[in-house]
């Protein structure tokens, strides 16, 4: 009898609940693991960018505006590509627009090996295309992250899936220093990424999407998937009281205030440190002396550095929550573009000014998007993330512009003239110091449920 009264006194877990309070099983760690693997391999090829234009520089005798133009063409097709596959990961699934994403990617990557020589403006055209890949791809991956992980681990185990992306980097200057000046080599390594889609065939649909478009069934049977149990003992799922299709009518509606948030926020914090990412290794060679061999070299030692930065913010966010840890990384960041600004009298002084920029400026991504999506109900997370994101990300295309137009004319190889790092660091500063302040004012999300946003 005492068994049985404990029994009705002990209501089953709801859904959500298991997932909260069990440990991570092996498929919840797939999908994380998925979610890194694609992040890291198709950044991969933005980063290897940087390392093709500068041989490309003196092989095609590329001037300041025309290497501007190819890496701002990667940053138009990242907003192209967030805004388009936000809104389709919302109204297809996240399954279906990872898929598509890595497709996309790796057909224009491919197509890219086989350019003429000195044919920039077809290689500028192609970069749309494998920027439209790429940005659609952290979009999607980290809510399709978020709606599978528990809510007290959410910020770290979602932002992993942004923390690892310097290791892109990192394999990009190994890839340089193994292959030295075979271009079309190093962009062949792009390719590699078609794997993903055999991982991706081993996981199911995000749970909450399925709820979205009202398929409670299937939302079951991937919970059961997740955590690793009959379908049958999973338990209640959230009431979805209203189905309705993401739209940008219900974004604006709904989540005014959150999109601009994101979309200033995220412009100023791309633009504190994009230019560092298509830029640096350029300034480092050819304003600065060091040879290729050594840029590779000391490019390991920012990609690195970037990650520890990146896995800071993510773990600091489920600590001391989002909003603050963005504002100190913001602020440390601004500092070291100060520093690059007024110190640089020698490479060695402008490379530890890039090591602070690229560990609190760029690593305050391991909770950027994470947060950006937190900021906006299940309904409307991808689509809103993705044109916030996507609208910020035009810094992709005024970072690399404004190099480029500082830089003049003239064939870069020929000449850089070191004074303009005073005036492009001086503003990327001020523009990290407005996105610090600009994300206090988002609504905090540290350890909330994802239906309670």
């Amino acid at each position: 009898m005492s068994d049985s009264n404990a029994s009705v006194a002990r209501p089953q877990q709801t859904a959500y609940e298991l997932i909260d309070s069990r440990p991570l099983t092996g498929h919840q760690k797939s999908i994380i693991g998925l979610a890194i693997a694609g992040n890291i391999s198709e950044f991969f090829d933005m980063f290897l960018i940087g390392f093709v234009v500068s041989l490309l520089t003196s092989a095609w005798h590329l001037t300041g505006t025309s290497v501007g133009i190819i890496l701002a063409c990667s940053g138009l097709g990242t907003v192209i590509g967030s805004i388009v596959w936000g809104r389709l990961s919302d109204k297809f699934g996240r399954k279906h627009a990872f898929q598509w994403c890595v497709i996309c990617f790796v057909i224009f990557t491919a197509l890219s090996v086989f350019l003429p020589d000195g044919a920039w403006v077809l290689l500028a055209i192609l970069r749309v295309g494998v920027g439209i890949g790429v940005g659609g791809l952290n979009i999607i991956s980290i809510p399709y992250v978020q709606e599978f992980v528990p809510a007290k681990q959410r910020g770290v185990l979602s932002g992993l899936a942004s923390v690892f992306i310097p290791m892109g980097l990192l394999l990009g200057s190994v890839a340089q220093s193994l292959i030295g000046g075979n271009w079309r080599l190093l962009v062949a390594l792009g390719v590699i990424p078609v794997l993903l889609l055999f991982w991706l065939a081993t996981v199911p649909e995000s749970p909450r999407f399925y709820q979205s478009i009202g398929k409670d069934d299937k939302a079951r049977e991937a919970l059961a998937w997740a955590l690793e149990m009959p379908a049958s003992e999973v338990g209640a799922l959230p009431e979805v009281k209203e189905e309705k299709k993401a739209s940008y009518s219900l974004l604006f509606s709904k989540s005014l205030k959150p999109l601009v948030i994101i979309s200033l926020g995220s412009f100023c914090f791309i633009l504190g440190s994009f230019a560092i990412q298509s830029w640096g290794q350029t300034l480092m060679k050819d304003a600065f002396g060091f040879s290729t061999q050594m840029v590779a070299y000391l490019f390991m030692g920012v990609s690195v550095a970037d990650c520890i930065g990146r896995f800071g913010s993510a773990w600091l966010a489920d600590v001391i929550g989002r909003r603050w840890t963005m504002f100190s990384f913001g602020i440390i960041g601004a500092a070291g573009c100060f520093y690059a600004a007024f110190f640089h009298s020698s490479g060695w002084q402008f490379y530890i000014a890039v090591l602070i920029i690229m560990t609190f400026a760029d690593g305050v991504f391991g909770i950027l998007n994470a947060f950006g999506g937190e900021q906006f109900p299940n309904d409307v997370r991808s689509t809103g993330l993705g044109l916030g994101y996507g609208i910020g990300a035009i810094a992709k295309i005024v970072g690399p512009i404004v190099m480029g137009a500082l830089v003049g004319g003239s064939y870069v190889a020929q000449h850089i003239d070191i004074s303009v790092i005073t005036k492009a660091f001086t503003f990327f500063g001020v523009c990290l110091v407005i996105g610090a302040v600009t994300y206090l004012f988002a609504q905090e999300t540290k350890g909330k449920d994802l239906e309670s946003l």
